[in-house]
């Protein structure tokens, strides 16, 4: 799998731009705010229709222009395919896959991504949210139907949220409450049922691969947590959902005085440990980079042995937050398939993969 050729029109700081990859290593190089960043951007949103630098779509248009689009030849499935995307300001993306429209969620079928950029450095440290998103981009790749349901919930958390801060000015509005609890616990029980076994799948993938990172001296371990409630992740999801609706009967009192959604699968985390203790609260600094690397690299394999082919690699400037011996570890492994590395210098990291080089200034590729 592998994306042979992009144009961006109007799309962020690219007016009229247009290159070829190599189906290997690309490095993407060229001094700060020039438009590196852009270019994977673009690439990423081939795989799911959206940013993971914005949640609006406006944003993406250049200045300038009324219309950002990204068209792309990739090669995927045994055969090329043509991928479309287009974003007028104040109107619904289009998306096309050779001519036929298609949702976010199906371009999955098409192209897989993994994108590891510096924030992600900090996913072991951060909250809660961080690493539920790395749950959400990777199965939202795996199983289409998961980006439904997580766009069903987070309409369903926002419509609660807000009756939950503005039912004292308009009691009436509690009148649509159960409702909104009601759905939020169907869709909850979906996700968590995806979400337990992906950790699952993770637990089993990522530990091998931090062993050898670490020189085998280091125990990575997961663990699923969410609602406690939930006596198994992995029931039906009719079980979950009456788990689920008990937890909310027990805080419900608790939400209309906090005017906060206290139950659902918003409140999920993975529990990373390292030897047996804590990462998030006893980890060096190297340790949660090793780990964070691990799951990344975790994440590719699992979107190879689902898909059967290789997802495209995309590290965002990470290569200059490692030390050496990190950056060793992850140039060795990213061998197999397409990968676009960012970086400000392009000789060393060029040198030591034997990419294809391409300049980025002001908006332009060379």
């Amino acid at each position: 799998m592998n994306v042979q050729k992009i144009a961006l029109n109007g799309f962020r700081n690219y007016e009229w731009e247009t290159t070829e990859f190599s189906p290997g290593t690309n490095v993407i190089c060229g001094p700060n705010a020039q438009g590196k960043t852009n270019l994977l951007e673009a690439v990423y949103m081939l795989s799911c229709g959206r940013s993971f630098r914005t949640r609006f779509d406006k944003e993406l248009v250049g200045f300038g222009f009324s219309e950002g689009e990204i068209l792309a030849e990739v090669w995927s499935h045994e055969r090329q395919q043509t991928v479309d995307l287009r974003f007028r300001v104040g109107q619904p993306k289009r998306i096309t896959v050779n001519g036929v429209k298609k949702t976010a969620g199906e371009l999955a079928a098409v192209v897989n991504t993994v994108l590891f950029c510096p924030d992600d450095l900090n996913l072991i440290k951060e909250g809660a949210a961080v690493r539920r998103r790395l749950m959400d981009n990777a199965i939202s790749q795996i199983r289409p139907r998961y980006a439904e349901i997580l766009t069903e919930f987070n309409r369903l958390y926002e419509h609660k949220t807000r009756i939950l801060k503005d039912w004292r000015e308009k009691p009436s509005l509690l009148e649509t409450l159960d409702e909104f609890s009601d759905g939020m616990a169907r869709a909850s029980a979906q996700l968590i049922r995806y979400r337990a076994a992906y950790a699952a799948r993770l637990n089993q993938t990522a530990p091998p691969i931090h062993r050898e990172f670490s020189g085998k001296g280091e125990e990575l371990s997961l663990r699923y947590q969410t609602v406690s409630t939930v006596r198994d992740p992995y029931a039906s999801a009719k079980e979950i959902y009456y788990d689920i609706c008990d937890h909310q009967e027990r805080h419900r009192q608790a939400e209309l005085e906090s005017a906060q959604c206290l139950t659902g699968a918003h409140k999920d985390d993975l529990e990373i440990e390292i030897n047996g203790r804590s990462a998030r609260s006893f980890a060096s600094q190297g340790q949660t980079r090793t780990a964070a690397l691990s799951l990344k690299l975790a994440e590719r394999e699992i979107l190879q042995a689902e898909s059967g082919e290789m997802p495209i690699l995309l590290l965002d400037d990470v290569l200059s937050e490692l030390d050496q011996k990190r950056q060793e570890f992850v140039l060795n492994r990213i061998g197999g398939g397409q990968t676009l590395i960012t970086c400000c210098e392009d000789a060393e990291i060029s040198r030591r993969t034997g990419g294809k080089v391409l300049l980025v200034e002001k908006g332009k590729i060379r």
